[in-house]
């Protein structure tokens, strides 16, 4: 879905600036096609760059969109219970990335398993994992 916007206006470029042929009644300048094109490829290919990381170390839980958003810290000592879950991502929080849902906030990149955290301030969490029964294990508290 989201190579549509950049194969599409490269048809159009092959088809008005490379063949000639004017596309509809008021057609956009071959500048303008050009410029479009390469302004979608070159946002397409950051988008598909980005990655998901999940870290835990000592202290504390890292997630972050690497290339997108900032990372998102969370103390081990603030999560209070913590459970492996499966879910629709698209039904529970309206799809990937970062979501807010009436289930909490969101944090997923792919897939269909994850862990949800309850934090000690009520404030749920939903990290996607591709090893959602490691990270579990490494988050449970003491």
């Amino acid at each position: 879905m989201l190579a549509i916007p950049p194969v599409a206006l490269l048809l159009l470029l092959i088809w008005q600036v490379l063949l000639g042929h004017k596309w509809g009644r008021e057609p956009v300048s071959n500048g303008d096609v050009i410029g479009w094109t390469i302004f979608l490829w070159l946002v397409y290919l950051r988008l598909i760059t980005v990655r998901m990381v999940t870290e835990v170390g000592a202290r504390e839980l890292r997630i972050a969109l690497r290339g997108v958003w900032r990372s998102r810290r969370i103390p081990l000592d603030a999560i209070q219970a913590v459970e492996t879950v499966s879910h629709d991502i698209a039904r529970h929080y309206g799809g990937y990335g970062i979501r807010t849902a009436t289930d909490g906030r969101a944090y997923v990149a792919g897939g269909s398993r994850g862990v949800r955290l309850t934090l000690k301030g009520g404030e749920k969490l939903m990290v996607g994992s591709e090893r959602p029964e490691e990270l579990a294990a490494a988050l449970r508290p003491s």
